[in-house]
C-alpha cells in the first residue's frame, strides 16, 4: 500500500499535466494546426548559440574528471561566476559560498525548505501562485498559508503581516509571477522587508526567480537582494536559456541574511540528502561559459502581444503581463473555471483554470507556443465569445 499522502496526490493530479496530455491526444486527431494548447509553460525557443557552442566545446575537451563528483555545492568556478553576476546586479558583495548549484529551481526550493522547516511550520504563499509549492512544502512537513493579492495580482505587505504567526518560517515570492506575469515593485519589496524585520522572530523570504530575465516593454525587475535582508534565491535556467529538461539551477543566500552560515551549510547538506548529490557536472560548466546569454525575449514579447490581442479583441478581460510566459485572463462572469475550460475545449483551445493557482475566476494561458498556434487560435476565441454572447471589441 502506498503512502496516504501519495493516494491523495494521485487523486488530485496536476491539471496542467492533464491538459498537456489532452493536447497531445487532440493533436493526434485534428492535427497540430487545429489544436491551441496553452496549458503548459514548456519553452519552445531553442537555447542561445552560446549554450550550444559551450556544450560542444566542453564535450570535445579533455578535462580530467569532467564527469566525476565535486563539492555538493557545485564547482567553485561556476559558483564564483554566478556570485559575480549577482553582485553586479544588486550592488552587494556576494561570495561564491552563497551559491549552491542545484537540479533546477524545484530542487533548489526543496533544499531550502528542507533546511528551514520543522513539522507544522508555516510558509506564506501569494495567490495566484505556482501550485507545486504545495507539494514542496508538504515534502518537509510544512503548512501552506495563502495570502491573496488585489485585482491586478499585486501583493500588499500589510495583508502578509496579518498572516504571520509564531509558526511562520518563510514566505515565497515569485516575480515575475507565474501565472499572472506581474513584477513586484521596489516599494512592495521594501515594505515587505520592513514588516518582516518588525516580526518577533526570523522569517526567511524565498525568492523563486526562473522568469527574472523574461520581462517586456523595457521593464527591469527590481533585485530582491537589494531590498530584502533575510533572503534566499531559487533560480533556474529552464526559461531564460530554454533548458527545462536539463534541470540546472542554484540557490543563493543573501550576504545580509542573519542565518547566512547555517543556511549555506544546511542547503549543501540538503542537496545531498534529498538525493541530488550535486547538480549535473557538464551543465555547470556550460552555464559558466554562457552565463550572460538569454533567449530572444522580443520573440516572447511579440507572442504575448498577439495572444493578448486575441483575448481582449474577442471580448474577454485580462491584465497584460509584465513578464514570464503566461496571461491570466478573467473567466467570464457566471461560469466556473471548469465550465469555461470545457467550453474552450469544444473549440480545441486548452487552458488551465485559476483554481489550480489558488485564484478561481481566472484561467492561465502559456504563450511560449508557436506564433502559428497563437494566430490560428484567434478564431477559437471569437467562436467561444459568440457561444457565450460576449460582444467583440474588434473584428476577426
Amino acid at each position: 500500500m502506498i503512502a496516504n499522502n501519495m493516494v491523495k496526490a494521485l487523486q488530485g493530479g496536476s491539471k496542467i499535466r492533464k491538459m498537456f496530455e489532452e493536447g497531445n491526444r487532440l493533436k493526434s486527431i485534428y492535427g497540430v494546426d487545429n489544436v491551441y494548447d496553452f496549458s503548459i509553460g514548456n519553452p519552445d525557443l531553442e537555447p542561445p548559440v552560446e549554450v550550444k557552442k559551450a556544450l560542444i566545446d566542453i564535450a570535445n575537451e579533455d578535462i580530467p574528471g569532467m564527469h566525476g563528483y565535486m563539492s555538493n555545492s557545485g564547482y567553485e568556478s561556476t559558483r564564483a561566476a554566478i556570485a559575480k553576476k549577482r553582485s553586479e546586479e544588486s550592488g552587494l558583495q556576494i561570495d561564491a559560498s552563497a551559491v549552491c548549484m542545484t537540479v533546477g529551481a524545484a530542487a533548489a526550493m526543496n533544499d531550502v525548505l528542507h533546511s528551514l522547516l520543522d513539522p507544522e511550520d508555516e510558509v506564506i504563499v501569494l495567490a495566484p501562485y505556482f501550485m507545486e509549492y504545495n507539494g514542496y512544502i508538504a515534502n518537509h512537513n510544512g503548512k501552506v498559508v495563502i495570502c491573496d493579492t488585489d485585482e491586478k495580482f499585486v501583493p500588499h505587505a500589510e495583508d502578509i503581516k496579518a498572516k504571520i504567526t509564531s509558526r511562520t518560517k518563510a514566505i515565497i515570492i515569485n516575480s515575475p509571477n507565474n501565472p499572472s506575469g506581474v513584477v513586484y515593485s521596489e516599494q512592495f519589496l521594501t515594505e515587505l522587508n520592513d514588516v518582516l524585520k518588525a516580526a518577533d522572530h526570523t522569517i526567511q523570504v524565498i525568492s523563486d526567480e526562473p522568469y527574472i530575465d523574461l520581462v517586456y516593454d523595457g521593464l527591469t525587475v527590481p533585485s530582491a537582494l537589494k531590498f530584502i535582508d533575510n533572503l534566499v534565491i531559487c533560480f533556474s535556467w529552464s526559461k531564460s536559456l530554454s533548458l527545462p529538461g536539463e534541470r540546472i539551477g542554484y540557490t543563493l543566500v543573501s550576504p545580509k541574511n542573519e542565518d547566512y552560515n547555517d543556511l549555506t551549510a544546511a542547503i549543501a547538506i540538503s542537496n545531498r540528502t534529498l538525493g541530488s548529490v550535486n547538480a549535473p557536472a557538464i551543465w555547470q560548466r556550460v552555464i559558466e561559459r554562457s552565463l550572460y546569454a538569454k533567449v530572444d525575449v522580443s520573440n516572447y514579447e511579440n507572442r504575448r502581444n498577439q495572444l493578448y490581442s486575441n483575448i481582449v479583441d474577442a471580448g474577454f478581460d485580462a491584465v497584460k503581463p509584465q513578464g514570464a510566459l503566461y496571461i491570466f485572463m478573467n473567466t467570464p462572469q457566471g461560469l466556473t473555471d471548469d465550465e469555461f475550460a470545457d467550453i474552450c475545449h469544444e473549440e480545441n483551445l486548452l487552458i488551465v483554470g485559476g483554481a489550480a493557482f489558488a485564484k478561481p475566476g481566472y484561467a492561465r494561458l502559456a504563450f511560449c507556443v508557436s506564433e502559428k498556434t497563437i494566430q490560428n487560435s484567434r478564431k477559437a476565441f471569437f467562436a467561444i465569445a459568440d457561444k457565450l454572447g460576449i460582444p467583440h471589441r474588434s473584428e476577426l
